[in-house]
């Protein structure tokens, strides 16, 4: 138990080497319960960096697991000034030599990133994996200045996963009333996270782009294609971080790169010691003089919602921004894309069926088909300009830039812009995407609804990305007013005419950048767990009483953990749906299960969320049930209605025990 400056005390599993003399540290300090949810992960990664002479903590945040207190909300400033608490402890110990290195994916690489920025002074490197830079304009709740549907999945998610105790085997008898505290005092994020629609100061905090200079530890920063967090390496490096930084993106979805999907994966094992060695040990063993950017070029292939392996090669820039990329700058014309521009104004209107390919904004295995699938009947739905077929391969590395000069016929309107590869026999792979609230279209600090019918230029770019386009193959832009169930929708259908643009590529020429590869990943990984009980998985359109709709299923049955006896056992269930005759008539439901046991001792909990919006209003509500055995102990509901402009000045949250 590691105290923190108010006297808390948070919980930590520490590997140390079996070795004599002190040792540099590893710290990765989460919420997601060292004992049971990060467990299988955990031991394939801290006992490798324990062998290789590293001293490695496992810590859960405070009010989680089995730390003591109360969590508040997602990189608050208790948890920042926790985790440089917990640095300075651990820099303090006798088995440490001083250096100590911070590592995490997702939340895990966020504060990670953030506390860096505070600069602690025994901190020295980090690894950050699956973060952001920006957490309101590129993160899980908004993009684009529009609201993602994950904003309301991901609420419901964090509710779920903190609504478990702490294992009694370590609290002994006081773990029941640890956990009806906790439950007592869960926060409502979901309100505060749709109250908060602008960039204001709520999500500056956190935001590493405010003044990427604070920076001044060794950063090596992982990536890859098929997550939600895509841009972040790029984003580093071209942010003027004062430290060492490095970047690497895969093909991968939000994992880390040993246990990702899909194929190949890399050793990050083996990576994260190069980076170690070279910061914490200062073993000389040339890191910093590795190239800036590795990235997987990904090969055009026929579009699918999963793939276990994506063909493609490994490319070394040696400097990012590279200077050895070809610029390209393509027309907007009628219809086309690359010819002349366009002679007549295109309108497109918004269509709720638009957006059932989109696949998941993270793909992390709760649910089936997470990958965005065939976009032919989205693009049906879109405005398309194709390009010519290509002559030639196409290597697409970058972001790619889109200018254009439109209107929409209401005072408000979203923009959902995909580049998509146009296959030979009609098939449309999604490369990258990009969003934007209209209203939002001179920053996200202020909203500043459009004028109707009064032609306005944006510039957006797009998600990076590294694709080869093959040969034959055409580029697709595709515009749309709105993409559900990716974006939560705008008040009201709206029409927006564009009457002029250009799209802007970075090409990589052939024979440019530096062939590299990536340690393999084992074959084998060190297991904890043994599954009791497989789960099933489901994903279903639905259109019934004049309402289109997605349902996903996931029992993610139960997993015994071996060490020390625990069982876990989730499963989830969401239905999203929307009216046909009514953009702004959006809604989800969605339901969490989980469970722990241990020789006749069972907890387990149920969180059901519901959003639902109309032209002027979010109404959510979420109900928490916690049992112990059948046993219901806590029953609490949380209600909000919200306005559509994010009221952030005064509201009255309705909570009933």
């Amino acid at each position: 138990m590691i105290p923190v400056r108010d006297g808390c005390r948070l919980a930590a599993r520490i590997w140390r080497p079996d070795s004599p003399g002190p040792s540099p540290a590893i710290l990765e300090m989460l919420p997601y319960r060292k004992r049971d949810r990060t467990a299988a992960r955990d031991a394939t990664t801290h006992p490798a960096f324990a062998d290789a002479g590293y001293a490695c903590l496992r810590v859960d945040l405070r009010g989680c697991g089995e730390s003591e207190g109360l969590f508040d909300d997602e990189y608050s400033e208790q948890e920042l000034s926790d985790i440089e608490d917990v640095i300075a402890w651990i820099a303090a110990q006798d088995w440490c030599t001083g250096a100590v290195g911070i590592m995490g994916i997702s939340w895990g690489g966020f504060n990670g990133l953030q506390v860096a920025a505070r600069r602690p002074p025994a901190l020295k490197a980090v690894i950050s994996l699956c973060s952001t830079t920006d957490r309101f304009a590129d993160d899980i709740h908004y993009k684009g200045g529009c609201q993602l549907t994950k904003n309301i999945g991901w609420a419901a998610t964090v509710m779920s996963w903190f609504s478990m105790p702490p294992d009694p085997a370590i609290l002994g008898e006081s773990w029941r009333n640890v956990w009806l505290e906790r439950l007592e005092k869960t926060p409502f994020l979901a309100s505060t996270w749709i109250r908060h629609a602008t960039r204001d100061a709520y999500w500056k905090h956190g935001s590493v782009c405010e003044d990427f200079s604070d920076i001044e530890a060794a950063v090596l920063s992982i990536g890859g294609w098929h997550d939600g967090y895509r841009n972040t390496p790029a984003k580093l490096l071209e942010g003027g971080i004062t430290g060492p930084i490095k970047a690497i993106v895969g093909p991968w979805n939000h994992k880390y790169p040993h246990i990702a999907a899909p194929e190949p994966r890399a050793d990050f094992v083996a990576i994260a010691l190069r980076w170690w060695d070279r910061w914490l040990k200062e073993v000389p063993n040339g890191a910093e003089a590795d190239p800036d950017y590795r990235v997987y070029v990904m090969d055009g292939i026929a579009p699918a919602t999963s793939y276990r392996e994506r063909p493609g090669r490994w490319v070394g820039l040696r400097r990012w921004p590279a200077g050895g990329l070809a610029r390209v700058t393509l027309a907007l014309g009628d219809g086309t894309l690359g010819g002349a521009p366009m002679t007549r104004a295109a309108r497109i209107a918004s269509n709720p069926a638009c957006g059932q390919a989109t696949g998941e904004y993270f793909p992390v295995g709760f649910g089936p088909g997470e990958l965005p699938g065939d976009q032919q009947s989205d693009d049906a739905l879109s405005l398309c300009f194709d390009g010519n077929p290509l002559s030639t391969d196409l290597t697409l590395l970058g972001a790619p830039s889109l200018r254009l000069t439109l209107a929409s016929d209401r005072p408000f309107g979203q923009l959902a812009a995909r580049l998509c590869d146009l296959a030979p026999d009609g098939s449309s792979t999604l490369i990258c995407h990009g969003f934007l609230d209209l209203a939002f279209r001179d920053g996200f600090e202020t909203a500043a609804p459009p004028r109707p019918g009064q032609p306005f230029q944006i510039a957006l770019d797009l998600d990076h990305t590294a694709y080869r386009v093959p040969a034959g193959h055409r580029l697709r832009l595709a515009l749309s007013p709105g993409y559900w169930p990716f974006l939560w929708p705008a008040p009201g259908a709206v029409t927006l005419t564009v009457s002029g643009g250009t799209l802007d590529l970075a090409i990589l020429p052939v024979g440019a950048g530096e062939p590299v590869s990536l340690p393999a990943a084992p074959t084998t990984l060190p297991s904890v767990t043994r599954l009791l009980r497989m789960g099933t998985e489901s994903k279903t359109a639905t259109r019934a009483d004049g309402r289109f709709g997605v349902v996903i299923q996931a029992d993610h049955g139960e997993t015994l953990l071996t060490e020390h006896g625990l069982t876990m056992g989730s499963a989830l269930r969401e239905d999203w749906s929307i009216a046909e005759d009514d953009i702004a008539d959006a809604r989800a439901e969605i339901l969490w299960k989980r469970s722990l046991s241990r020789d006749g001792w069972k907890v387990s909990s149920r969180v059901e969320t519901r959003m639902q919006s109309d032209a002027g209003h979010f109404y959510v509500t979420m109900k928490l049930a916690a049992y112990e055995g059948e046993a219901l102990v806590f029953e609490r509901e949380f209600h909000d209605t919200i306005p559509r402009n994010g009221d952030t000045e005064r509201h009255d949250p309705k909570e009933r025990n």
